[in-house]
């Protein structure tokens, strides 16, 4: 949590005169296939089916030299544990079997991002080994593809730099940490991963952070991606005046990043003073927004060319660009007359919207928006149900498209929908007007001092979502002239 002493030195501070610098690079699971096998992009916490025990070296990168940050892992002569299933691991991440060719699904999407964000395509991509040795991935190294390069990213008038966008592996999954050995899940490897980095072209950590949403919006564009805690990922580049770049990992909450900045560029600057012996490190950010020593920086010295995949060719100019959720969202909003609260819940949620105003055309937008985020956290909040749209939301929303239910009935029949009840629709079939106008008149003579609000409540509860509210109110405000 950030205290206001954090918030009050966080504004105290003039990033022009320490001369900060930050960069930022974004990881986004994908959903599917795995990136070299057909293995599902499950990822287990059951009982493993199998164990197997592994000892990694690092080994020469293309350059011929050992990386300094795997040859400091390698110094921990730990012991790695892996964690399997027999129906959701194969050989290849096992590092038993070479791997497939690649899953071509991913590679469009990837390809996408990098048109989104104005890159240009390599025209034959090249799969690369990075030495990871910190037994993260079985094979002592992770596989990744630069797809495109020099793109550029407008936020707020300014100009990001795209060096890069790759796609990769992700990693096995942390289950346990011991002096001697790890123990890790292997249903996470081999997942597709797209890494987005930016050039050291962000000048305050606020701005990170609205770089790092955007970032994070265009790749949900693609409909691509996974989502929950974990499935993306922000390491951040920072340097300040004299101290050399720190790279941090960790992040997953975009709100501490302003945070967790101001701590970082704070611990620079005293380091500095006190005349340390600086070196280019990577460090974590820990939940007090603080930042602690993780190991060296890599460097160039861990690639080396995959030799079990050929280069791939690619033709991207068939590849289509989605719409960007935010022109998607502002649409909602100027179009339908959507709330800009229901519209991030729309785009937020992945809900069908615009399908269902599609299919069910006469239905006011407004009423389907109610229906599919309103009218479910209300029922969330007030009374613990759990609202399922996809289920149900349709039954309903075609019969006020045929006018055999009424708007008024909709939050009711919602209610015994999330309860799990039979809904016997005959009972919210819609009145005449004569026999709605009969209750009115009825209701006004039983109670004849009662204001309109009043007599409408009576009148809508006894008509129990048989008349609509509309209705009733204008036969009301005939009568009481």
């Amino acid at each position: 949590m950030t205290t206001n002493n954090q918030i009050a030195n966080r504004k105290s501070i003039n990033y022009e005169a320490v001369n900060f610098r930050c960069g930022i690079e974004i990881h986004q699971q994908l959903e599917g296939k795995k990136l070299f096998c057909p293995c599902p992009t499950i990822i287990r916490k059951d009982e493993p089916h199998f164990t197997i025990v592994r000892r990694l070296r690092a080994s020469a990168g293309e350059s011929g030299a050992v990386d300094a940050a795997a040859s400091f892992e390698q110094a921990k002569q730990k012991t790695f544990l892996y964690q399997g299933y027999q129906d959701t691991t194969c050989l290849v991440e096992l590092d038993e079997e070479p791997i497939h060719p690649i899953n071509r699904e991913v590679l469009i999407t990837a390809l996408q991002v990098a048109k989104l964000l104005s890159c240009t395509i390599i025209p034959s991509l090249q799969v690369m080994r990075k030495v990871v040795v910190d037994g993260s991935n079985v094979s002592g190294f992770q596989r990744t593809i630069l797809v495109g390069v020099n793109g550029t990213l407008n936020v707020d008038g300014a100009t990001i730099t795209i060096p890069t966008v790759c796609l990769e592996e992700e990693a096995c999954q942390v289950v346990e940490r011991t002096k001697e050995q790890d123990t890790y899940n292997l249903s996470r490897l081999g997942i597709p991963l797209i890494e987005i980095a930016t050039g050291p072209d962000i000048t305050s950590p606020e701005q990170c952070q609205i770089v790092a949403a955007k970032l994070g919006m265009i790749l949900r564009s693609t409909g691509a991606c996974k989502r929950g805690i974990g499935s993306i990922r922000q390491d951040i580049n920072v340097s300040t005046k004299n101290h050399p770049r720190v790279e941090i990992k960790g992040f997953q909450d975009l709100r501490s990043i302003p945070a967790i900045l101001a701590f970082e560029i704070q611990r620079q600057q005293d380091a500095v003073a006190k005349k340390e012996n600086l070196a280019s490190h990577v460090r974590k950010a820990e939940p007090d927004m603080t930042t602690s020593y993780l190991r060296p920086m890599p460097g160039a010295d861990r690639m080396y060319p995959e030799t079990d995949h050929p280069p791939i060719e690619v033709n991207h100019d068939d590849v289509l660009i989605p719409r960007l959720l935010d022109d998607i969202a502002e649409e909602l909003k100027t179009k339908y007359g959507i709330p800009p609260d229901l519209v991030k819940d729309i785009i937020n949620k992945n809900l069908p919207f615009e399908e269902y105003v599609k299919t069910y055309n006469a239905v006011d937008p407004k009423l389907i928006a109610a229906i599919i985020v309103k009218n479910p956290k209300e029922l969330r909040r007030k009374l613990g149900l759990e609202y399922n749209v996809h289920r149900h939301a349709p039954a309903l929303l075609s019969r006020l498209q045929s006018r055999t239910i009424t708007p008024s009935s909709v939050m009711e029949i919602q209610e015994r929908q999330a309860r799990g009840e039979a809904i016997h629709w005959s009972l919210y079939e819609p009145i005449s007007e004569a026999a709605i106008e009969g209750t009115v008149k009825r209701v006004m003579q039983e109670n004849p001092n009662a204001p309109i609000g009043a007599l409408m409540g009576i009148i809508m509860k006894e008509l129990r979502g048989k008349a609509d509210g509309k209705t009733v109110m204008e036969l009301l405000k005939k009568h009481k002239t």
